[in-house]
């Protein structure tokens, strides 16, 4: 972890000054070190050098974009958690960069406590992944052809891995284990995100649609329209 003095350190990408400089505001009182880098090429290379426990990531960045940057850091294996900065309107941008492997979203203009209480709850949930899972969760779960290791948080089909963001991972295994329960996505937000959602919940959506690309016929999560989705008791 990057930080120091127990103070998580937060990497703001963001172009607009004033902007960066309200959040990076919020953000030190909240008891967090801040850095801004303006453009996409600075901000990977403070990734490389500074190794933040998060970044908050504006998709319009001037030289390497937001989009590009999210790219780089997944093929890289990078686990640090990505919290895009959107326009209200942008939905497909919000799409694309929830597939590219950023964590969530967060829309201008962000209400100053929303901001701060989602980068703490995905903080919370990248350095301590344990604590999203329930105590009595068995090492080993297992559907048909998936298996997922808890301890080292891998998935592997018919024994091969499959390389998952974290966000994917704790879907997954929260579908899992509540194997014949449905759960709408609110439910899902608040287990996996650690928060009551406050915008709408396509971020799940796009999440088990990544899941199901990534694990094709052995994904076992089934949407129950209306409601939310469902790992069937059996197969």
């Amino acid at each position: 972890m990057a930080s120091t003095d127990e103070q998580p350190f937060i990497l703001i990408a963001e172009d607009e000054p004033n902007i960066a400089s309200f959040a990076k505001m919020y953000l030190e009182a909240a008891g967090f070190r801040v850095q801004i880098a303006g453009r996409g090429d600075d901000a990977l290379e403070s990734i490389e050098k500074e190794r933040p426990d998060l970044l908050l990531l504006d998709l319009n960045l001037p030289g390497v974009d937001g989009f590009e940057v999210t790219r780089r850091v997944r093929q890289g294996g990078g686990g640090m958690p990505i919290l895009m900065l959107t326009a209200r309107d942008d939905a497909v941008d919000k799409v694309v960069g929830l597939e590219l492997g950023a964590d969530d979203y967060v829309t201008k203009p962000f209400d100053p406590r929303e901001l701060v209480a989602r980068v703490r709850a995905v903080l919370r949930r990248a350095d301590a992944p344990a604590e999203s899972l329930d105590a009595d969760m068995p090492p080993v779960l297992e559907v048909d052809d998936l298996r997922i290791e808890v301890g080292p948080r891998e998935v592997f089909v018919k024994g091969e891995e499959v390389a998952l963001t974290p966000k994917e991972f704790d879907l997954l295994t929260a579908l899992v284990q509540a194997r014949g329960l449905v759960l709408s996505r609110e439910q899902l937000l608040e287990r996996v995100w650690g928060y009551t959602f406050l915008g709408d919940s396509r971020t799940i959506d796009v999440h088990v649609r990544q899941l199901r690309r990534k694990l094709g016929d052995a994904c076992p999560i089934e949407t129950v329209w209306g409601t939310g989705y469902k790992v069937p008791a059996r197969r």
